[in-house]
Protein backbone atom coordinates (compact mmCIF):
# COMPACT_ATOMS: atom_id res chain seq x y z
CA UNK A 1 0.00 0.00 0.00
CA UNK A 2 2.84 2.40 0.85
CA UNK A 3 4.46 1.73 -2.52
CA UNK A 4 1.14 2.48 -4.26
CA UNK A 5 0.84 5.80 -2.41
CA UNK A 6 4.29 6.86 -3.63
CA UNK A 7 3.23 6.63 -7.26
CA UNK A 8 2.65 10.02 -8.90
CA UNK A 9 -0.96 11.14 -9.12
CA UNK A 10 -2.87 10.94 -12.38
CA UNK A 11 -3.78 14.62 -12.03
CA UNK A 12 -0.35 15.69 -13.28
CA UNK A 13 -0.65 13.65 -16.47
CA UNK A 14 -4.25 14.72 -17.05
CA UNK A 15 -3.15 18.36 -16.74
CA UNK A 16 -0.28 17.81 -19.18
CA UNK A 17 -2.59 16.26 -21.80
CA UNK A 18 -5.34 18.87 -21.36
CA UNK A 19 -2.82 21.72 -21.29
CA UNK A 20 -1.14 20.52 -24.48
CA UNK A 21 -4.53 20.18 -26.19
CA UNK A 22 -6.52 23.25 -25.16
CA UNK A 23 -5.12 26.61 -26.19
CA UNK A 24 -5.43 29.41 -28.68
CA UNK A 25 -6.21 26.95 -31.48
CA UNK A 26 -9.74 26.57 -30.08
CA UNK A 27 -10.56 30.00 -31.52
CA UNK A 28 -10.25 28.48 -34.99
CA UNK A 29 -12.88 25.81 -34.24
CA UNK A 30 -16.06 27.90 -34.49
CA UNK A 31 -14.71 29.61 -37.63
CA UNK A 32 -13.87 26.26 -39.26
CA UNK A 33 -17.27 24.91 -38.14
CA UNK A 34 -19.41 27.85 -39.22
CA UNK A 35 -20.47 26.13 -42.44
CA UNK A 36 -21.71 22.86 -40.89
CA UNK A 37 -22.91 24.53 -37.65
CA UNK A 38 -23.40 23.09 -34.17
CA UNK A 39 -24.93 19.62 -34.60
CA UNK A 40 -22.47 18.44 -37.25
CA UNK A 41 -19.66 20.10 -35.28
CA UNK A 42 -20.42 17.88 -32.29
CA UNK A 43 -20.45 14.80 -34.53
CA UNK A 44 -17.02 15.67 -35.99
CA UNK A 45 -15.68 16.64 -32.55
CA UNK A 46 -16.54 13.27 -31.01
CA UNK A 47 -15.31 11.35 -34.08
CA UNK A 48 -11.97 13.22 -34.09
CA UNK A 49 -11.52 12.62 -30.36
CA UNK A 50 -12.19 8.89 -30.84
CA UNK A 51 -9.59 8.59 -33.63
CA UNK A 52 -6.89 10.62 -31.91
CA UNK A 53 -7.41 9.08 -28.48
CA UNK A 54 -6.82 5.64 -30.00
CA UNK A 55 -3.83 6.78 -32.07
CA UNK A 56 -2.40 8.15 -28.82
CA UNK A 57 -2.78 4.70 -27.25
CA UNK A 58 -0.90 3.24 -30.24
CA UNK A 59 2.01 5.56 -29.47
CA UNK A 60 1.87 4.44 -25.84
CA UNK A 61 1.93 0.75 -26.84
CA UNK A 62 4.97 1.37 -29.05
CA UNK A 63 6.79 3.51 -26.50
CA UNK A 64 6.40 0.86 -23.77
CA UNK A 65 8.79 -1.42 -25.70
CA UNK A 66 11.66 1.02 -25.11
CA UNK A 67 13.53 2.33 -22.06
CA UNK A 68 12.06 5.07 -19.92
CA UNK A 69 12.87 8.43 -21.54
CA UNK A 70 12.88 7.11 -25.11
CA UNK A 71 11.03 9.39 -27.52
CA UNK A 72 10.13 9.65 -31.20
CA UNK A 73 13.73 9.74 -32.42
CA UNK A 74 14.39 6.36 -30.78
CA UNK A 75 11.30 4.31 -31.54
CA UNK A 76 10.50 5.72 -35.00
CA UNK A 77 14.06 5.00 -36.15
CA UNK A 78 14.00 1.49 -34.63
CA UNK A 79 10.60 0.46 -35.98
CA UNK A 80 10.37 2.31 -39.30
CA UNK A 81 13.96 3.22 -40.18
CA UNK A 82 16.03 6.38 -40.60
CA UNK A 83 14.00 7.67 -43.56
CA UNK A 84 10.73 7.80 -41.65
CA UNK A 85 12.57 9.26 -38.67
CA UNK A 86 13.97 12.15 -40.74
CA UNK A 87 10.54 12.73 -42.30
CA UNK A 88 8.88 12.81 -38.88
CA UNK A 89 11.56 15.20 -37.55
CA UNK A 90 11.11 17.59 -40.48
CA UNK A 91 7.36 17.47 -40.09
CA UNK A 92 7.64 18.17 -36.37
CA UNK A 93 9.88 21.21 -36.97
CA UNK A 94 7.55 22.49 -39.70
CA UNK A 95 4.49 22.13 -37.46
CA UNK A 96 6.21 24.00 -34.63
CA UNK A 97 7.24 26.83 -36.98
CA UNK A 98 3.72 27.07 -38.43
CA UNK A 99 2.19 27.10 -34.94
CA UNK A 100 4.59 29.81 -33.79
CA UNK A 101 3.61 31.86 -36.83
CA UNK A 102 -0.08 31.19 -36.15
CA UNK A 103 0.18 32.43 -32.58
CA UNK A 104 2.12 35.53 -33.61
CA UNK A 105 -0.65 36.22 -36.13
CA UNK A 106 -3.37 35.56 -33.56
CA UNK A 107 -1.44 37.36 -30.83
CA UNK A 108 -1.01 40.49 -32.93
CA UNK A 109 -4.75 40.43 -33.61
CA UNK A 110 -5.73 40.15 -29.95
CA UNK A 111 -3.14 42.75 -28.84
CA UNK A 112 -4.58 45.19 -31.38
CA UNK A 113 -8.17 44.42 -30.29
CA UNK A 114 -7.35 44.64 -26.57
CA UNK A 115 -5.58 48.00 -26.87
CA UNK A 116 -8.45 49.34 -28.94
CA UNK A 117 -11.27 48.34 -26.55
CA UNK A 118 -9.39 49.04 -23.31
CA UNK A 119 -7.65 52.37 -23.93
CA UNK A 120 -8.90 53.36 -27.38
CA UNK A 121 -5.44 53.02 -28.94
CA UNK A 122 -5.43 51.86 -32.55
CA UNK A 123 -2.24 49.92 -33.33
CA UNK A 124 -1.38 48.78 -36.89
CA UNK A 125 -1.20 44.98 -37.30
CA UNK A 126 2.54 45.09 -38.07
CA UNK A 127 3.29 46.94 -34.81
CA UNK A 128 0.97 44.69 -32.77
CA UNK A 129 2.63 41.56 -34.16
CA UNK A 130 6.11 42.89 -33.36
CA UNK A 131 5.13 43.84 -29.81
CA UNK A 132 3.72 40.37 -29.19
CA UNK A 133 6.58 38.42 -30.78
CA UNK A 134 9.52 40.39 -29.34
CA UNK A 135 8.06 40.58 -25.83
CA UNK A 136 7.45 36.85 -25.55
CA UNK A 137 10.66 35.90 -27.37
CA UNK A 138 12.55 37.62 -24.54
CA UNK A 139 10.78 35.38 -22.00
CA UNK A 140 11.81 32.24 -23.88
CA UNK A 141 15.38 33.55 -24.25
CA UNK A 142 15.79 34.05 -20.48
CA UNK A 143 15.36 30.40 -19.44
CA UNK A 144 13.12 27.35 -19.58
CA UNK A 145 12.36 27.70 -15.87
CA UNK A 146 11.16 31.27 -16.38
CA UNK A 147 8.84 30.11 -19.15
CA UNK A 148 7.47 27.39 -16.86
CA UNK A 149 6.70 29.83 -14.05
CA UNK A 150 5.04 32.31 -16.39
CA UNK A 151 3.03 29.57 -18.10
CA UNK A 152 1.73 28.18 -14.81
CA UNK A 153 0.22 31.60 -14.03
CA UNK A 154 -1.18 31.94 -17.56
CA UNK A 155 -2.86 28.51 -17.57
CA UNK A 156 -4.49 29.25 -14.22
CA UNK A 157 -5.73 32.59 -15.53
CA UNK A 158 -6.95 30.97 -18.75
CA UNK A 159 -9.04 28.39 -16.86
CA UNK A 160 -10.60 30.99 -14.55
CA UNK A 161 -11.51 33.42 -17.33
CA UNK A 162 -12.78 30.56 -19.54
CA UNK A 163 -15.16 29.33 -16.83
CA UNK A 164 -16.43 32.83 -16.11
CA UNK A 165 -16.81 33.95 -19.73
CA UNK A 166 -18.30 30.71 -21.08
CA UNK A 167 -20.58 30.49 -18.06
CA UNK A 168 -21.90 33.96 -18.87
CA UNK A 169 -22.22 33.21 -22.59
CA UNK A 170 -24.01 29.92 -21.91
CA UNK A 171 -26.81 31.76 -20.12
CA UNK A 172 -27.24 33.92 -23.25
CA UNK A 173 -27.42 31.00 -25.72
CA UNK A 174 -30.39 31.22 -28.09
CA UNK A 175 -31.56 27.71 -29.03
CA UNK A 176 -33.00 28.69 -32.45
CA UNK A 177 -29.54 30.03 -33.37
CA UNK A 178 -27.67 27.07 -31.86
CA UNK A 179 -29.81 24.41 -33.56
CA UNK A 180 -30.05 26.11 -36.95
CA UNK A 181 -29.96 22.78 -38.79
CA UNK A 182 -30.21 22.30 -42.52
CA UNK A 183 -29.49 19.24 -44.64
CA UNK A 184 -27.29 21.44 -46.84
CA UNK A 185 -24.87 22.11 -43.97
CA UNK A 186 -23.44 18.55 -43.85
CA UNK A 187 -20.97 18.82 -46.80
CA UNK A 188 -19.10 21.63 -45.00
CA UNK A 189 -17.98 18.99 -42.47
CA UNK A 190 -15.32 17.60 -44.81
CA UNK A 191 -13.29 20.82 -45.11
CA UNK A 192 -13.21 21.17 -41.31
CA UNK A 193 -11.58 17.79 -40.58
CA UNK A 194 -7.93 19.08 -40.44
CA UNK A 195 -8.86 21.77 -37.90
CA UNK A 196 -10.34 19.18 -35.58
CA UNK A 197 -7.24 17.01 -35.76
CA UNK A 198 -5.16 20.03 -34.76
CA UNK A 199 -7.43 20.48 -31.73
CA UNK A 200 -6.33 17.15 -30.19
CA UNK A 201 -2.59 17.48 -30.71
CA UNK A 202 -1.37 15.91 -27.44
CA UNK A 203 0.70 13.10 -29.00
CA UNK A 204 4.10 14.73 -28.53
CA UNK A 205 3.62 14.59 -24.73
CA UNK A 206 3.14 10.80 -24.49
CA UNK A 207 6.89 9.98 -24.22
CA UNK A 208 7.07 12.64 -21.48
CA UNK A 209 4.28 10.86 -19.59
CA UNK A 210 6.17 7.57 -19.78
CA UNK A 211 9.28 9.32 -18.52
CA UNK A 212 7.24 10.62 -15.57
CA UNK A 213 5.17 7.50 -14.74
CA UNK A 214 7.57 4.82 -15.94
CA UNK A 215 5.93 1.83 -17.64
CA UNK A 216 2.71 2.12 -15.62
CA UNK A 217 0.59 1.84 -18.76
CA UNK A 218 -2.73 1.90 -16.87
CA UNK A 219 -2.01 5.30 -15.31
CA UNK A 220 -0.77 6.73 -18.60
CA UNK A 221 -3.82 5.38 -20.43
CA UNK A 222 -6.08 7.01 -17.83
CA UNK A 223 -4.24 10.32 -18.23
CA UNK A 224 -4.70 10.22 -22.01
CA UNK A 225 -8.38 9.28 -21.65
CA UNK A 226 -9.36 11.84 -19.01
CA UNK A 227 -7.11 14.63 -20.29
CA UNK A 228 -8.41 14.35 -23.85
CA UNK A 229 -12.00 13.99 -22.60
CA UNK A 230 -11.67 17.22 -20.58
CA UNK A 231 -10.54 18.90 -23.79
CA UNK A 232 -13.53 17.42 -25.64
CA UNK A 233 -15.93 18.90 -23.07
CA UNK A 234 -14.24 22.31 -23.16
CA UNK A 235 -14.43 22.41 -26.97
CA UNK A 236 -18.11 21.41 -26.92
CA UNK A 237 -18.92 24.19 -24.42
CA UNK A 238 -16.94 26.69 -26.50
CA UNK A 239 -18.79 25.76 -29.69
CA UNK A 240 -22.10 26.04 -27.86
CA UNK A 241 -21.19 29.43 -26.42
CA UNK A 242 -20.09 30.89 -29.77
CA UNK A 243 -22.69 29.32 -32.06
CA UNK A 244 -25.48 29.99 -29.63
CA UNK A 245 -24.71 33.72 -29.65
CA UNK A 246 -23.38 34.49 -33.14
CA UNK A 247 -25.66 33.60 -36.04
CA UNK A 248 -24.35 31.57 -38.97
CA UNK A 249 -24.58 34.53 -41.42
CA UNK A 250 -22.70 36.71 -38.91
CA UNK A 251 -19.73 34.34 -39.15
CA UNK A 252 -19.31 35.22 -42.81
CA UNK A 253 -17.39 38.51 -42.22
CA UNK A 254 -15.27 36.76 -39.57
CA UNK A 255 -14.29 34.07 -42.08
CA UNK A 256 -13.71 36.63 -44.83
CA UNK A 257 -11.44 38.59 -42.48
CA UNK A 258 -9.17 35.58 -41.96
CA UNK A 259 -10.88 34.16 -38.88
CA UNK A 260 -8.45 35.77 -36.47
CA UNK A 261 -8.87 35.64 -32.69
CA UNK A 262 -9.64 39.35 -32.33
CA UNK A 263 -12.51 39.03 -34.82
CA UNK A 264 -14.13 36.17 -32.86
CA UNK A 265 -13.73 37.95 -29.52
CA UNK A 266 -15.03 41.20 -30.99
CA UNK A 267 -18.13 39.50 -32.43
CA UNK A 268 -18.95 37.84 -29.09
CA UNK A 269 -18.43 41.12 -27.24
CA UNK A 270 -20.76 42.95 -29.63
CA UNK A 271 -23.50 40.34 -29.27
CA UNK A 272 -23.35 40.29 -25.48
CA UNK A 273 -22.97 44.08 -25.19
CA UNK A 274 -21.41 43.68 -21.74
CA UNK A 275 -18.22 45.42 -20.67
CA UNK A 276 -17.58 42.78 -18.01
CA UNK A 277 -17.96 39.89 -20.47
CA UNK A 278 -15.88 41.71 -23.05
CA UNK A 279 -13.10 42.08 -20.49
CA UNK A 280 -13.26 38.39 -19.55
CA UNK A 281 -13.16 37.32 -23.20
CA UNK A 282 -10.19 39.55 -23.90
CA UNK A 283 -8.39 38.25 -20.83
CA UNK A 284 -9.13 34.63 -21.79
CA UNK A 285 -7.92 35.21 -25.36
CA UNK A 286 -4.70 36.82 -24.14
CA UNK A 287 -4.01 34.04 -21.64
CA UNK A 288 -4.74 31.35 -24.25
CA UNK A 289 -2.60 32.87 -26.99
CA UNK A 290 0.36 33.69 -24.76
CA UNK A 291 0.41 30.29 -23.01
CA UNK A 292 0.11 28.48 -26.35
CA UNK A 293 2.84 30.62 -27.90
CA UNK A 294 5.23 30.03 -25.00
CA UNK A 295 4.64 26.27 -24.99
CA UNK A 296 5.05 25.82 -28.74
CA UNK A 297 7.94 28.24 -29.17
CA UNK A 298 9.82 26.65 -26.24
CA UNK A 299 9.43 23.23 -27.88
CA UNK A 300 10.76 24.68 -31.15
CA UNK A 301 13.56 26.51 -29.29
CA UNK A 302 14.74 23.30 -27.55
CA UNK A 303 14.44 21.26 -30.75
CA UNK A 304 16.61 23.73 -32.70
CA UNK A 305 19.14 24.07 -29.87
CA UNK A 306 19.60 20.30 -29.89
CA UNK A 307 19.62 20.13 -33.69
CA UNK A 308 22.32 22.80 -34.12
CA UNK A 309 24.13 22.00 -30.83
CA UNK A 310 23.87 25.53 -29.42
CA UNK A 311 24.80 25.65 -25.74
CA UNK A 312 22.68 27.12 -22.92
CA UNK A 313 24.80 30.22 -22.41
CA UNK A 314 23.20 33.64 -23.04
CA UNK A 315 24.95 33.85 -26.42
CA UNK A 316 24.01 30.29 -27.32
CA UNK A 317 20.37 30.96 -26.38
CA UNK A 318 20.47 34.18 -28.40
CA UNK A 319 21.56 32.25 -31.52
CA UNK A 320 18.75 29.75 -30.94
CA UNK A 321 16.24 32.55 -30.34
CA UNK A 322 17.15 34.23 -33.63
CA UNK A 323 16.54 31.14 -35.78
CA UNK A 324 13.45 30.29 -33.70
CA UNK A 325 11.64 33.61 -33.87
CA UNK A 326 12.79 35.57 -36.93
CA UNK A 327 11.11 33.42 -39.65
CA UNK A 328 7.65 33.16 -37.98
CA UNK A 329 7.77 36.81 -36.87
CA UNK A 330 8.34 37.93 -40.46
CA UNK A 331 5.35 35.81 -41.48
CA UNK A 332 3.17 37.09 -38.63
CA UNK A 333 4.03 40.72 -39.32
CA UNK A 334 3.58 40.73 -43.09
CA UNK A 335 0.76 38.17 -43.25
CA UNK A 336 -1.19 39.05 -40.08
CA UNK A 337 -4.47 37.36 -41.04
CA UNK A 338 -3.17 33.83 -41.44
CA UNK A 339 -4.14 32.33 -38.06
CA UNK A 340 -7.14 30.35 -39.32
CA UNK A 341 -5.30 29.02 -42.41
CA UNK A 342 -2.17 28.15 -40.41
CA UNK A 343 -4.16 26.04 -37.93
CA UNK A 344 -5.59 24.11 -40.88
CA UNK A 345 -2.07 23.50 -42.22
CA UNK A 346 -1.03 22.27 -38.77
CA UNK A 347 -3.87 19.76 -38.98
CA UNK A 348 -2.48 18.49 -42.28
CA UNK A 349 1.15 18.25 -41.14
CA UNK A 350 0.36 17.15 -37.60
CA UNK A 351 -1.49 14.23 -39.16
CA UNK A 352 1.91 12.54 -39.68
CA UNK A 353 2.79 12.45 -35.98
CA UNK A 354 -0.78 11.95 -34.75
CA UNK A 355 -2.04 9.25 -37.14
CA UNK A 356 0.44 7.78 -39.66
CA UNK A 357 3.43 7.38 -37.33
CA UNK A 358 1.42 5.81 -34.44
CA UNK A 359 -0.34 3.34 -36.77
CA UNK A 360 2.81 2.28 -38.65
CA UNK A 361 4.95 2.13 -35.49
CA UNK A 362 2.50 0.00 -33.52
CA UNK A 363 2.14 -2.44 -36.42
CA UNK A 364 5.93 -2.78 -36.75
CA UNK A 365 6.51 -2.98 -32.98
CA UNK A 366 4.00 -5.85 -32.60
CA UNK A 367 5.97 -7.87 -35.14
CA UNK A 368 9.30 -6.90 -33.60
CA UNK A 369 8.55 -7.38 -29.89
CA UNK A 370 5.32 -9.41 -29.61
CA UNK A 371 4.75 -7.76 -26.20
CA UNK A 372 1.33 -8.48 -24.70
CA UNK A 373 1.73 -6.30 -21.59
CA UNK A 374 -0.43 -3.60 -23.18
CA UNK A 375 -2.33 -3.89 -26.46
CA UNK A 376 -4.67 -1.34 -27.98
CA UNK A 377 -8.02 -2.93 -28.82
CA UNK A 378 -9.08 -3.52 -32.42
CA UNK A 379 -5.96 -5.21 -33.80
CA UNK A 380 -5.06 -4.51 -37.43
CA UNK A 381 -8.57 -3.30 -38.19
CA UNK A 382 -8.14 -0.27 -35.91
CA UNK A 383 -4.67 0.39 -37.35
CA UNK A 384 -6.10 0.37 -40.88
CA UNK A 385 -8.99 2.57 -39.75
CA UNK A 386 -6.57 5.22 -38.43
CA UNK A 387 -4.57 5.09 -41.67
CA UNK A 388 -7.79 5.55 -43.67
CA UNK A 389 -8.66 8.52 -41.42
CA UNK A 390 -5.27 10.05 -42.26
CA UNK A 391 -5.87 9.52 -45.98
CA UNK A 392 -9.32 11.15 -45.79
CA UNK A 393 -7.81 14.10 -43.94
CA UNK A 394 -5.17 14.69 -46.64
CA UNK A 395 -7.71 14.37 -49.45
CA UNK A 396 -10.16 16.74 -47.76
CA UNK A 397 -7.47 19.33 -47.08
CA UNK A 398 -6.34 19.56 -50.71
CA UNK A 399 -9.87 19.38 -52.12
CA UNK A 400 -10.87 22.26 -49.83
CA UNK A 401 -7.76 24.24 -50.81
CA UNK A 402 -8.65 23.70 -54.49
CA UNK A 403 -12.20 24.95 -53.80
CA UNK A 404 -13.65 21.59 -54.83
CA UNK A 405 -15.17 20.98 -51.40
CA UNK A 406 -17.64 23.59 -50.14
CA UNK A 407 -15.97 26.08 -47.79
CA UNK A 408 -18.17 28.57 -45.95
Amino acid sequence: MAEEQKKPTRLVGISIIAGATVGAGMFALPVASSGMWFTWSLVLLVFSWFCLFNSGLMLLETNLNYPRGASFDTFVKDTLGAGWNHFNGLTLAFVLYILTYAYISGGGSIVSHTLDVSIGLSVPPIMAGLIFAIGLALIVWVSTGFVGRINAILVGGMLITFILSVGDLTTRVKLPILFDNDVGYAPFLLAAIPYYLASFGFHATIPSLMKYYGKDHQRIRDCILYGSFVSLVIYALWLMATMGNITRPDFRPIVDGGGNIGDVVGALSNVANSDQLSGLLNAFANFAVISSFLGVSLALFDYLADKFKFDDSPMGRLKTALITFIPPTIGGVFFPDGFHYAIGLVGLCGMVMATIIPALCVRASRKKFNNDAFRVWGGDRLVNFILCYAAVLVICYFLAAAKILPVY
